[in-house]
């Protein structure tokens, strides 16, 4: 009887601290679509591609901790580090519950530098990447701006801070619904659990320097605005360097083109996930 409860309670452990998540089941043949959103969003920012996706593929949407559904479900965080291996590993652990051997990844803003974590945490659970408004380096501007928001960040309230990024990234009159959906979304998050995302950045430079150097060597498309001035010029750098990395440029999008251009965002991902089918399913 010990042992069954015991059991029990670990069962009912693991289920208190899943990632909030849904899934959308096309056919037990279909592949996988993983999406994961950025800081400050939530798995509803993927709204604009639930439609397409679902006519094509399984879907799997996540909210990272503390953000959307997930905000009140992770106890053990407070003493969880907060770095991108930890939040790539609470995403692996959603797929091991589904029993999800291997899919394709999908993400916007921050949440593709988790993509990219989890590449080199797992790789073989991963067929293909879709990068989209990809954060690969920090420009002399975004440094800036992260260094400020340092500074700041105990001094001011954060959503003063998140609206100034949300302009800086996202400045013209056609990113206004993107400024609108991720300051509307940032309004959901404790202070405190924005500190904790901002502060992963102190270590974000060398993150991304070595995935700069470092080719996953997975099938690798990058969405990016001609707009998105900020990250769009890095990224046209490193795919020059990276055999496996193809790079499509979303024409009238800022950073958030999924959101922008939703049409050309799915009819791109869609068309690359077809390219790349999951081998055996």
């Amino acid at each position: 009887m010990v042992n069954i409860i015991s059991i029990n309670s670990l069962l009912l452990q693991a289920l208190v601290i899943m990632l909030y998540h849904k899934t959308f089941l096309k056919s037990e043949d279909a592949d996988w679509v993983v999406f994961i959103h950025g800081a400050g969003g939530s798995s509803s920012i993927w709204h604009k591609q639930l439609r397409s996706f679902k006519e094509e593929t399984n879907v799997l949407l996540i909210d990272l901790r503390g953000h959307g559904q997930s905000q009140e479900m992770f106890k053990r965080y407070f003493t969880n580090e907060y770095n991108f291996e930890n939040i790539s590993q609470d995403v692996l652990d959603v797929l091991d519950h589904l029993e999800i051997k291997q899919a394709h990844f999908v993400g916007i803003s921050l949440g593709t530098i988790i993509i990219r974590t989890l590449c080199e945490m797992q790789p073989e659970r991963v067929r293909s990447i879709i990068l989209g408004g990809a954060v690969t380096r920090l420009n002399i501007r975004s440094r800036f701006l992260v260094a400020f928001g340092n500074g700041v960040k105990h001094l001011v309230p954060f959503m003063w801070l998140y609206r100034l990024f949300a302009w800086i990234i996202m400045p013209r009159k056609r990113n206004a619904e993107s400024r609108i959906l991720f300051v509307s979304q940032a309004k959901k998050l404790a202070q405190a659990e924005f500190l904790r995302w901002f502060k992963m950045t102190h270590g974000i430079n060398p993150v991304l320097r070595y995935f700069n150097e470092k080719d996953s060597e997975l099938p690798t498309l990058y969405l990016m605005g001609d707009q998105d001035y900020m990250f769009l010029p890095q990224v046209m750098t490193l795919v020059k360097k990276h055999e496996f990395s193809r790079l499509s440029i979303i024409e009238n999008s800022g950073h958030v083109c999924n959101v922008e251009q939703p049409e050309v965002f799915n009819r791109l991902s869609i068309d690359f996930i077809k390219e790349h089918p999951v081998a055996g399913i």
